[in-house]
């Protein structure tokens, strides 16, 4: 596959990386980024020269979310069968794929982290983030709770409640203490000290790496995580018939940008930062 969305490189041995490189658009997930992503992934947990993977973004952030100028319901990069709640499905398929796959992913996140963007670095085994990173779900004051409800998962019960009835940002140091990264760093020190983390994740062989995984995982599943998330997806597609959603999407036809700031305007961050004291 050529890859035009994304590059992949290798700056240690064993160790993969996955650039998102739309740094224009502050790397929306499209689903032909998306789909080039997951051939990437896929290709290093098959490869046996690779043992660890990262994915981090271009520019100036991680990711801003999913690419809301494009129609998320075309070209998917795998089937998830159409119908009501389509899309939700799709994106917690495509979360438990990273998780069951055997090679650990590491999310490597600077900036923004966003919308989708939390969802795909939620999606990764290891996240380690600038302290000033800005990580967040404002869709939840203009369309639904995340297509993939993680935050009660990976941040319990009251900071996910705060984080939903807000829709404010986590700073990277924020984010750590929640539990929703590993650690943080200076964003010009995040690189070096990724690539010494991946690199002693490499050592370990992968038949184990892979068993290492599972075994936390399948304490994850004994707790009901994938039938929880997989029960959020109707709670999204229901989220999308309330009148505020319905007059969002209709503002969001007439212009992307206007409607975001308007969304946002009240609370004076992301793109109106600055705007309301």
């Amino acid at each position: 596959m050529d890859y035009t969305k994304i590059i992949v490189d290798e700056p240690l041995p064993q160790v993969r990386r996955i650039t998102l490189n739309r740094p224009e658009k502050r790397n929306p997930l499209s689903n032909e980024l998306r789909t080039q992503m997951f051939h990437a992934l896929e290709d290093s947990d098959t490869n046996p020269d690779v043992r660890v993977t990262i994915i981090r973004g271009a520019g100036s952030c991680f990711s801003a979310g999913y690419d809301l100028a494009s129609n998320v319901s075309k070209d998917q990069p795998f089937y998830t069968p159409a119908g009501l709640g389509n899309w939700p499905r799709h994106v917690v398929e495509g979360f438990f794929h990273m998780w069951d796959m055997a090679k650990p992913i590491i999310a490597q996140v600077h900036g923004y982290c966003l919308a989708g963007g939390t969802e795909l670095a939620t999606a990764c085994d290891l996240v380690y983030v600038a302290d000033d990173a800005k990580i967040g779900y404002p869709v939840v004051r203009s369309i639904s709770p995340p297509d993939n409800q993680f935050y009660p998962w990976i941040v319990g019960l009251r900071r996910a409640m705060e984080l939903m009835l807000t829709g404010d940002h986590m700073s990277g140091l924020e984010a750590v203490e929640s539990g929703f990264a590993n650690r943080a760093f200076p964003e010009a020190e995040l690189e070096e000290n990724v690539l010494r983390i991946a690199e002693r994740v490499a050592k370990t062989p992968s038949d184990l790496q892979q068993i290492n995984k599972r075994a936390v995982h399948r304490q994850m599943d004994a707790m009901g995580i994938r039938a929880g998330i997989r029960a959020g997806t109707e709670m999204q597609q229901l989220a999308t018939y309330t009148a505020t959603t319905q007059a969002h999407l209709a503002e969001l036809r007439e212009g992307l940008t206007a409607a975001l700031s308007k969304r946002d305007s009240e609370f004076g961050d992301y793109r109106t930062s600055g705007k309301k004291s």
